[in-house]
């Protein structure tokens, strides 16, 4: 059976795997993100390895915290460009994997894979049209429209659009870029900042999830409203387990005002938790190669 690398690559770990999807990941590690010149020899070395021990990979998949390069025409894909992550902007992930491996390499970033494994095995089966949002470390989205994967000028950074302050908070936003985006007031760092304690150390009746439920709710109204998505697939560390999902909601029709026609009724179909967990990342990444190499969604699926 054929089988394909994965990376997903996030600020604070690397998760790899091998295999073919869900029901077949044949090794996984996860590395710690320190500086490129120590996490990507990391990466590669598993992938070797497990070569050398069972047998040729077809391609790799790298889904990246970003901003990245998608462009495959551009003389910069595949590269990590002005991230705020120490040390990594203008690293050539791409090319160094590809080289390492003499393998083909896709490249996006690490939402659009993560919603690419949730339309092939997770939330949104079925759909062509839909956003994926994951909410930790950094807050940042990607999806299909029309069937294909979002680029444009660059890619969607749907963690930065503005958001309206809520009256009574004072936190001044920590964004590096813009302050107080969505990024910058709903992020797990910010999350920390302003309450003095991780977002697992707040209890369910914190206020603080009132907040962050709030400034969430505003920016998914406005993807809705933008977009017209046919679902909204939630992820990341602070939605699992949180007591977000249905506080969202309710902010999303209360902002409406009954101007979509049906979205009471169809609110809890429209926006939903993710399937895949901590792994849609990765397996997006390996869906990835495997488009990559000329088979389509459906035979992702099969």
């Amino acid at each position: 059976m054929l089988v394909w690398g994965g990376i997903e690559a996030g600020g604070t770990k690397f998760n790899c795997a091998i295999g073919s999807g869900p029901q077949d990941l044949r090794d996984e590690l996860r590395i710690a993100t320190a500086t490129p010149a120590e996490t990507i020899p990391q990466a590669i070395e598993f992938f070797q390895d497990w070569r050398r021990r069972h047998g040729p990979l077809e391609g790799i998949g790298i889904a990246s915290f970003g901003p990245v390069d998608p462009r495959e025409d551009s003389a910069r894909f595949g590269y990590i460009t002005n991230t705020p992550k120490p040390g990594w902007a203008d690293t050539d992930f791409a090319g160094a994997v590809g080289r390492a491996l003499d393998l083909p390499v896709a490249f996006d970033t690490d939402v659009n894979g993560a919603a690419l494994g949730e339309a092939a095995w997770g939330a949104a089966q079925g759909l062509d049209t839909f956003i994926y949002l994951t909410v930790g470390t950094g807050i940042g989205g990607g999806g299909l429209s029309n069937g294909r994967l979002m680029h444009g000028l660059m890619h969607p950074e749907m963690g930065h659009v503005r958001v309206e302050r809520i009256p009574q908070d004072d936190f001044p936003g920590c964004c590096p870029f813009h302050r107080d985006c969505l990024e910058g007031m709903a992020s797990g760092p910010a999350l920390e900042k302003r309450w003095g304690l991780p977002a697992h150390r707040l209890p369910s009746d914190h206020p603080a999830w009132e907040m962050e439920a709030d400034y969430l709710a505003q920016a998914v109204y406005g993807y809705i409203l933008a977009l017209s998505p046919q679902r909204i697939v939630l992820g990341g560390g602070i939605m699992q387990g949180r007591p977000l999902l249905g506080r969202i909601r309710e902010r999303v029709l209360r902002f409406d005002g009954g101007y979509l026609a049906g979205l009471s009724e169809g609110i809890e179909d429209l926006i939903v938790g993710t399937l895949l967990g901590a792994r849609a990342g990765v397996l997006g990444a390996i869906a990835l190669a495997r488009l990559a190499g000329g088979q389509h969604l459906a035979d992702l699926q099969a």
